[in-house]
């Protein structure tokens, strides 16, 4: 291989529990995917079929700050349940789905509610609300070998000690089983990829110096200041 013309990106990685690191190949994102949820942004979740929007690998953060971003005054917590695959495959069957999955983790997909609800207006892609510098703040990945494959236990988020988002895993109306069954039929999945699985009902705005608490039961918490 010719040598590169400038230096080569470092690649993203996810901390794990066992203090190793889980590299990052590619993000998807699925919207809408609890019914309260739905409703609150004004949609009809009976109606929908699942679809999917894309996080760059970089934007995920283990940090524990997230910076407030530029170009928004209205940026949003989701508490998401964090997916993450060991292999992949296409057409991968639904019965076959699970056997992908490496681990899963706590994960917050920030939004500026604003740029989106401008992008959406326009009909024009949402990655200037969803995909901008550190706005997937992460927890460390818990391997399946000790969290099995967690369908149903508590997931909510607290910001400076109110309760904002609640709800349960087992409310997610596309399973994570059925969501890698999905995406392989439009995308090559592998070994290194995300899934980010969707928000229970409460998402809202947060401030410099808040103090988010997210928390998935079985699967871990999360703690991260607004900065």
């Amino acid at each position: 291989m010719p040598d590169h013309v400038i230096p080569a990106p470092e690649i993203p990685a996810i901390p794990t529990v066992d203090g190793a690191a889980f590299p990052v190949r590619r993000v998807y994102c699925i919207g809408r995917n609890f019914a309260a949820h739905a409703v609150e942004m004004g949609h009809d979740p009976n109606r929908e079929p699942p679809f999917f929007f894309q996080k760059n690998p970089d934007n995920l953060d283990a940090s524990g700050d997230f910076p407030y971003p530029a170009q928004s005054s209205d940026v949003h917590h989701e508490v998401e349940l964090l997916v993450a695959l060991k292999s992949g495959g296409t057409n991968i069957a639904l019965d076959q789905a699970l056997d992908h999955v490496w681990g899963y983790g706590v994960a917050l997909d920030m939004t500026r509610r604003d740029l989106q609800g401008v992008a959406k207006k326009m009909g024009r892609p949402w990655e200037i609300g969803k995909a901008f510098e550190r706005s997937a703040p992460v927890g460390p990945l818990r391997p399946v070998s000790e969290v099995g494959h967690p369908d149903q236990g508590r997931i909510s988020l607290t910001v400076n000690g109110e309760v904002r988002q609640e709800g349960d895993l087992n409310q997610m109306i596309w399973k994570v089983l059925e969501m890698i069954s999905y995406l392989s039929e439009y995308f090559a999945l592998a070994a290194g990829d995300v899934i980010l699985a969707g928000t229970p009902a409460g998402v809202g705005a947060v401030s410099r110096g808040d103090t988010m608490h997210a928390t998935i039961e079985g699967v871990g918490e999360l703690t991260v200041k607004v900065v």
